[in-house]
């Protein structure tokens, strides 16, 4: 069992560590000792909009062995339904395969409905097939095509 709790400042080095440790994440974040200015910008929003919520998992010996962001997303659509949007989800490699990331998935399941959404998402890049994998064991349906457009 781990605890899970909301991110803090003084975890975003852990949280971009978790976030460049893989082959996509190497190419584009920037791991170094003092943490990139855009990081804690982004931080300081995200801390700031009661409709995001940055989490950590942290193992028995407190080490941040995960991290993922919701998004709570208020629609018109579905009759005014609200949705749980979860991004940046990462599990330390020396910790994939152990459960982790189902308990953690879970866990922001449960946080999405707590908060009265009606539908939980993710998007997972299409080159990352084990991930997909996972999500599809999790009862997350690819039931729409998702577009993306770099601005």
């Amino acid at each position: 069992m781990h605890n899970f709790r909301l991110a803090r400042q003084s975890d975003l080095a852990a949280i971009v560590r978790l976030l460049a440790d893989d082959d996509l994440g190497g190419t584009r974040e920037i791991v170094s000792d003092a943490v990139d200015a855009r990081y804690l910008a982004a931080f300081a929003a995200i801390e700031a909009d009661a409709n995001q919520l940055l989490a950590v998992a942290i193992d028995a010996a407190d080490r941040i062995v995960g991290c993922l962001q919701l998004s709570f997303i208020p629609g018109l659509s579905r009759t005014g339904m609200w949705r749980g949007q979860i991004e940046s989800v990462r599990v330390a490699s020396d910790r994939r395969g152990s459960g982790l990331g189902a308990e953690f998935i879970e866990w922001a399941i449960a946080q999405c409905a707590a908060r009265g959404c009606g539908i939980a998402q993710l998007t997972s890049d299409k080159t990352r097939a084990d991930s997909i994998r996972f999500y599809e064991k999790l009862g997350f349906v690819a039931s729409h095509e998702g577009l993306k457009r770099t601005l």
